[in-house]
């Protein structure tokens, strides 16, 4: 009997592999120290525990922050098995030799989206014996084809079965010919067989019948073996699951996501309402987009009437517009002659819908009250103030994004007409925005192209910008860029106390402001549906389901700083 298999495999074994740690599961007597040592994985690495025994009780361990890889285990036995194959015409098959091989090898792994590995790993490795990289060469051009990586477990930890594994298969989809992953299989096959090795393992997902299919003919026979990873960007696909069909809209997939990364069952109501419901443990929440139960009926209907909002936010010592305070032609003249500029909007409704702002004249004015009484029949009139659109996203008391809305504007070439020029800007924003932001051709974009001297099928000369909408509404085309870390912090704390005398948990406020990074702001109102999407990079879905779920708060921490890579 060898001295392997009397001292058996190295107690918890890993070996890294430039793309991350192969883990021997099976080396593992406690379930608590493999957990753990998946959760030491390295920013974009991606680490495998392999061979796992009872994997319900590692999960166990870290259940927010583990799951089970939804792969399937097959063996090559090696010791009847004959591994030669016939060779490729004008492929040869070799070790990886030079750091030309290895930027090959990495462009390969990124045309097929998986973690590439530094070229100084696979360099610095080439001679070592516990991990060999083949590669398959074109004979004519040099051009490097495929790979694949092979882990020799004898080497790696003193396996007393002496078995070995397969990982990274991939091939260039700019190959010409056929075969070049079975050959590479073979040869890596004979490679282990030479040296000793009984067995040579690997791991395929459930759902690549392609691979299945190949490894089945060249003998691979499946056999069990659990297989454990810690959650992270790179494999988010086989632990979140899919959504793109279920038809949410991006404000509710972008939470729906969130959720079901840290392991929250999601249950879709109806989704062209955006309504569904979380759930954990005993835990049961509805949501509407970023409306969750957590937000009272009294909270939502003090930010329905913007009169009620303004009100209330204004004995909390918020900067808020002057309102006329009568409802007549007579009084709105009157408020219009003192302050130069006003805004009409209905007291109820969203996404600016009948909202019109910078009206200058009186005739402007009571087109405005018609447009904005076909939303909602009680209107607001207001001072208007130059400035740019802020909007703050409050969770939890907490400002967590604030970015700039702006108008949407088109710049003229000296050919197109504004109408061309509007309508290919609107198709740019609807593809950005999955059809969320569009430019409407109405009676407000044409009042404000008037404001500039052009109509809509005025040319518009080359250079000239024209802002076509005067609210900044992402759904008529405005765009938001983000200022979280400019803003300015008594924007921040007015923001807060807007939120805390709403007592609101998850609020969209905004302000007009002359800069973010100016203390000088005017208060316009309060979402209590603020759309968490385009805030990026700001974590608000993250912060979202911390609010809703507090238990895995930890889980998320630890994962929102990982970048996948490009």
């Amino acid at each position: 009997m060898s001295d392997s298999a009397v001292t058996g495999p190295t107690p918890e074994s890993s070996i890294d592999c430039g793309w991350g740690r192969l883990i021997f599961g099976n080396t593992f007597a406690d379930p608590k120290v493999l957990a753990e040592t998946l959760s030491a994985e390295r920013h974009t690495r991606r680490d495998i525990a392999f061979y796992v025994r009872d994997p319900q009780v590692v999960l166990a361990e870290a259940p927010q922050e583990l799951f089970l890889d939804p792969s399937i285990s097959f063996r090559l036995d090696l010791k009847g098995q004959d591994t030669d194959g016939p060779r490729l015409a004008n492929v040869s098959i070799r070790r990886l030799t030079t750091e030309m091989d290895a930027d090959a090898i990495n462009t390969i792994y990124a045309a097929h989206g998986m973690v590439e590995v530094p070229s100084h790993f696979f360099w610095s490795n080439r001679d070592a014996r516990a991990i060999t990289v083949l590669v398959a060469e074109e004979d004519d051009t040099g051009a490097i084809l495929g790979t694949v990586m092979g882990v020799d477990h004898k080497l790696a930890c003193n396996d007393p079965d002496h078995g070995s594994s397969l990982w990274c298969l991939a091939v260039s989809p700019h190959a010409r010919y056929p075969g070049i992953g079975q050959a590479l299989v073979l040869r890596l096959a004979e490679e282990f067989r030479a040296r000793g090795a009984t067995t040579m393992d690997l791991s395929v997902l459930h759902d690549n019948n392609e691979a299945m299919k190949l490894y089945e003919k060249l003998g691979f026979r499946r056999f069990q073996a659990f297989t454990v990873k810690r959650k992270n960007p790179i494999n988010e696909p086989l632990f979140v699951g899919e959504t793109e069909a279920e038809g949410l809209n991006p404000y509710a997939k972008i939470i729906v996501k969130e959720a079901r990364r840290r392991g929250i069952f999601v249950e879709v109501i109806d989704a062209e309402a955006g309504l569904f419901e979380l759930q954990m443990g005993g835990r049961r929440i509805r949501c509407r987009e970023a409306l969750s139960e957590l937000t009272t009926a009294v909270a939502m209907s003090i930010c329905d009437d913007k009169r009620v909002t303004r009100r209330i936010v204004s004995e909390a010592g918020v900067k808020v517009a002057e309102q006329a305070k009568e409802d007549s032609p007579e009084a709105r003249a009157a408020f219009l002659k003192e302050h130069g500029a006003l805004v009409v909007k209905p007291a109820r409704g969203e996404m600016g819908d009948g909202v019109s702002v910078d009206l200058r004249t009186s005739e402007e004015v009571e087109a405005a009250v018609e447009r904005a009484r076909g939303v909602c029949s009680d209107i607001i009139v207001e001072s208007y103030l130059e400035g740019d659109d802020l909007r703050l996203v409050v969770i939890d008391y907490k400002v967590v994004a604030a970015a700039i809305r702006r108008r949407p504007r088109i710049t003229g070439d000296g050919k197109h007409t504004a109408r061309d020029l509007i309508e290919a800007q609107s198709r740019r924003r609807a593809a950005q925005t999955g059809g969320e932001s569009t430019i409407p051709l109405d009676a407000e974009t044409e009042r404000c192209l008037a404001m500039a001297g052009y109509g809509f099928d005025d040319v518009v000369p080359a250079g000239t910008e024209v802002t076509v909408r005067k609210t900044a509404n992402l759904h008529t085309g405005g765009v938001i860029i983000d200022v979280t870390g400019e803003t300015h912090p008594q924007l921040i704390d007015a923001a807060i106390r807007c939120a805390r005398a709403i007592g609101i948990p998850v609020t969209g406020i905004d302000f007009i402001v002359k800069s973010p990074r100016r203390p000088e702001y005017i208060f316009i109102e309060a979402n209590e549906r603020p759309g968490l999407a385009n805030h990026e990079p700001q974590p608000t879905a993250q912060r979202f389901v911390d609010l809703l779920f507090p238990m895995t708060v930890a889980t998320e921490a630890s994962q929102v700083s990982q970048t996948p890579p490009e």
